[in-house]
């Protein structure tokens, strides 16, 4: 399994990249916090929380909030937002069995080395009639935005739309899936171009977006998993 401990330093030094990234999901997000709210949790972990935007969102429903990340600049800009945060890696909590109503892993499965250890550790800190969130992106993900960029390299994603439900079967009994797609259309270049230059993987491709004829519609696909024991 790859690991992205290098890729993650890397990105995750501060927050700007990401927010650049995470800026055009919002609906994805808003999904995400559906799915925890639904479930009126008292006390909830958000592992690889980064700077802690979600974790605020789900604090002002009233939740107790626990964040988690492994970059400690991550976990300063979610204890300076007022959350409670501590540097943990995901495959070893430092929280005891059933801490937590609600677990959430957003868009951060797929940067994990051991993941299914990761996940047995998010089972064994929820209750037993507790919930696992957990947001990715789908492989065809502005699917059009790529292609229209010439990038036809197969990319190995570990934790995707298409293959995280049979994941979390290994350590969850009930796995609901709900796929979240939507159109968004590019009307700034500028901003496009900022967006590809902001990805891990693609940024190489920045360039190429003054070529396109704007607008550019791209379709937005990802998923929220709801896993519960």
């Amino acid at each position: 399994m790859r690991d992205d401990s290098g890729v993650i330093r890397s990105e995750y030094a501060d927050a700007r990249r990401l927010e650049v990234r995470m800026a055009i999901y919002s609906r994805a997000a808003d999904a995400a916090l559906d799915a925890v709210v639904e479930a009126s949790p008292a006390h909830v972990l958000d592992a690889g929380a980064g700077s802690g935007e979600f974790g605020l969102r789900v604090a002002a429903t009233g939740a107790s909030v626990t964040a988690v990340d492994s970059e400690p600049a991550m976990v300063a800009r979610a204890h300076g937002a007022g959350l409670e945060a501590t540097v943990a890696n995901a495959r070893s909590l430092p929280f005891p069995d059933g801490a937590f109503d609600c677990v959430v892993a957003n868009w951060m499965l797929y940067h994990v080395a051991g993941r299914d250890r990761a996940l047995a550790e998010m089972a064994r800190v929820l209750r037993h009639d507790g919930r696992l969130v957990a947001a990715t992106f789908s492989e065809r993900n502005l699917g059009e935005l790529w292609d229209a960029l010439g990038d036809d390299t197969p990319r190995a994603h570990g934790f995707t739309a298409e293959n995280g439900a049979a994941q979390l079967r290994r350590r969850f009994a009930q796995v609901e899936e709900r796929h979240v797609e939507w159109p968004i259309e590019f009307v700034d270049r500028a901003q496009l171009q900022a967006i590809v230059g902001a990805t891990i993987r693609r940024s190489h491709l920045a360039a190429g977006v003054l070529q396109l004829a704007m607008p550019f519609t791209a379709t937005a696909r990802h998923a929220i998993f709801v896993a519960a024991l």
